[in-house]
């Protein structure tokens, strides 16, 4: 084989490596993208209450928690949910509504955070069905974290950033209990303090923060959206970090490495025909002296 043979089958090879490599990152996009979420969920009807969330989003899995909450009812369920449409916003701490004493409903601010898509509840189902009244809630200021799948549409919403995370329960009276002659405007079979809305913060989506599932190692909120300052502490987000691995350079190492073998295979041949030149050189040799001695 000659050797501009050689070079032209090993130049195929180091691009038959490299190619796959050097397209590897379209490759794993398309194995989905993880979007990261958080918010601050600030004081309705003026309550001081407070949490920070968390949440992540691939495909239609979302991974979400709610930590550093403060001023909720002790010993009593929270309702939690994930509300879509409106503004995409909170109304103010301070805003009034239709309810016993000017409260807040949940129903006065429906242009402001929408209804209610996701029930953030501990265990079974998490649909807008399982909404207030129910016990599968977290109680008081424990934390909250669960994985589940959302339908495709909702999925959609909160990717793009409009998902509202609004957690009801406000004992007005402080009698450790939900009651009150006032009547629910989400369930009439429940007293108006059991679904007032105490906290809301707007799911927004960190800077930055969708890339290859395939390649995120652990990554975390950086920033997010207020609508007023909490009378608690406001947790802070953490950083993203990836892989570090380099589809491109692999490609390039690659290539180095067939590029490599060409050059053994051309110092073999070289070597080769140092020893064939020496053989007919010490051939020639002989059969001079062979003439001689004839």
């Amino acid at each position: 084989m000659s050797i501009k043979k050689i070079m032209v089958l090993a130049g195929a090879g180091a691009a038959c490596v490299a190619i796959p490599l050097a397209t590897a990152p379209a490759a794993m996009a398309s194995t989905g993208s993880t979007t990261y979420l958080s918010a601050n969920l600030t004081q309705l009807n003026q309550t001081g209450a407070s949490a920070h969330v968390d949440a992540s989003l691939t495909g239609n899995q979302l991974t979400i928690s709610i930590t550093n909450a403060w001023g909720m009812t002790s010993g009593l369920a929270h309702a939690q949910q994930i509300r879509i449409g409106g503004t995409n916003t909170c109304p103010a701490w301070s805003q009034q509504g239709k309810g016993a004493g000017n409260h807040l409903r949940t129903t006065d601010a429906l242009k402001n955070y929408g209804t209610a898509k996701v029930s953030l509840t501990t265990s079974g189902d998490t649909s807008a069905a399982s909404g207030p009244g129910n016990s599968r809630f977290p109680v008081g200021d424990a934390s909250y974290n669960r994985t589940f799948t959302v339908p495709t549409d909702v999925a959609a919403q909160i990717r793009g950033g409009h998902g509202v995370v609004v957690r009801h329960g406000i004992d007005y009276n402080w009698d450790g209990t939900y009651d009150g002659a006032a009547t629910s405007d989400l369930n009439p079979a429940l007293p108006e303090e059991a679904t007032d809305p105490a906290v809301c913060g707007v799911l927004a989506v960190n800077q930055k923060s969708t890339v290859p599932a395939v390649s995120q190692k652990a990554a975390g909120p950086a920033a997010s959206q207020m609508t007023t300052m909490p009378k608690g502490g406001v947790n802070t987000g953490y950083a993203t970090t990836t892989d570090s691995t380099d589809p491109v350079a692999l490609a390039g190492g690659a290539a180095a490495i067939a590029l490599g073998g060409v050059g053994v295979i051309l110092m073999r041949r070289r070597t080769h025909d140092t020893s064939l030149l020496g053989s007919q050189s010490m051939g020639d040799v002989d059969d001079t002296q062979a003439g001689d001695n004839e």
